[in-house]
């Protein structure tokens, strides 16, 4: 939809809004949600069921919807369209302009609970090695292997969303204890160990460049001293992975599950490693216990005289 068709849709700004301000969620789970609503109000036009209005269209309009988002999409993309649909009708009945929520109740296919993608403890340490290898090879800039192992080593060592990363402040590292105050989903603030690799990275980072230390002052930038986005870190990222012959579907959320998984193999509870990822559930974090009881496994097959 163009940007004049979006501020046709009744209730959205308010919506987006309300998603933002009130509720504090994620700038990507706003924007999703939000392309959630014009991805139905498309549905709706293309199918000459639009009036201009959110009414509770029925559940045969509804199911239609979603057979058509399959052919298209994946199903937990569905799954985030309804999680926002749902939501939206939730706001409009609450300022009285709904009457019911189409989108409650709706049955939808289950979700293969994949195992999360990681490196080994060997390939992060071939990866996080890269900039230093690719600058002996004058292939990158000094400023740019200094930041981007930076980059690296506090993804990896603090177990930080990319989108925790870019909104970093200086203000908000401790240099002497070596952790931080990361301000994650929903506006919640955790207390994360950064650990000695990372903060040694950022003191060669910032002291061989003189940058600017301030409280307000964002940690991952460009050589303009602007702050880098998550877009640019994914690439970064993509650049070292291929020197360092890993898989180039590794991403920045995958060092984070790299640094949990990490964490549990060596030893660490499982509560401590939910506290530092920022989890709400614990039943999320031991997704990741599955990947340390194959490990286990793995270990007993080939030792074990039985295995």
């Amino acid at each position: 939809m163009a940007e004049s068709e979006i501020k046709k849709v009744p209730h959205l700004d308010a919506y987006l809004e309300h998603l933002q301000y009130q509720r504090r969620l994620s700038k990507n789970t706003v924007r999703n949600y939000q392309k959630a609503v014009l991805i139905f109000v498309e549905f709706l036009v293309s199918d000459g069921q639009w009036k201009g209005a959110f009414e509770p269209y029925r559940k045969t309009t509804i199911r239609s919807f979603l057979i058509e988002q399959q052919r298209r999409v994946s199903r937990r993309t569905i799954h985030n369209y309804v999680s926002g649909l749902r939501n939206f009708y939730t706001f409009l009945r609450r300022k009285g302009a709904s009457d019911l929520n189409p989108f409650a109740n709706i049955v939808l296919p289950k979700l293969e609970r994949k195992l999360p993608e990681f490196l080994t403890e060997q390939q992060m340490v071939d990866l996080l090695e890269a900039p230093a290898k690719m600058l002996k090879e004058e292939r990158i800039s000094q400023f740019d292997a200094y930041r981007d192992n930076c980059i690296m080593e506090l993804l990896y060592g603090g177990g930080l969303r990319i989108s925790e990363l870019c909104d970093l402040k200086h203000g908000a590292i401790d240099l002497s204890s070596g952790v931080a105050r990361i301000l994650g989903k929903g506006q919640k603030e955790r207390i994360c160990p950064l650990g000695e690799v990372a903060i040694a990275s950022l003191k060669l980072f910032v002291n061989t460049f003189g940058l600017d230390q301030s409280l307000e002052a964002p940690v991952v930038i460009n050589k303009k001293g602007q702050p880098m986005q998550a877009r640019q870190v994914q690439m970064m990222l993509k650049k070292y992975l291929k020197f360092a012959g890993l898989p180039i579907t590794i991403t920045p959320h995958k060092l984070r599950h790299s640094f949990a998984t990490h964490m549990l193999n060596s030893g660490a509870e499982l509560r401590a490693v939910q506290e530092m990822l920022g989890h709400s559930s614990l039943s999320t974090t031991q997704l990741y216990t599955h990947l340390s009881i194959q490990r286990l496994k793995d270990v007993y097959s080939q030792a074990h005289p039985h295995g």
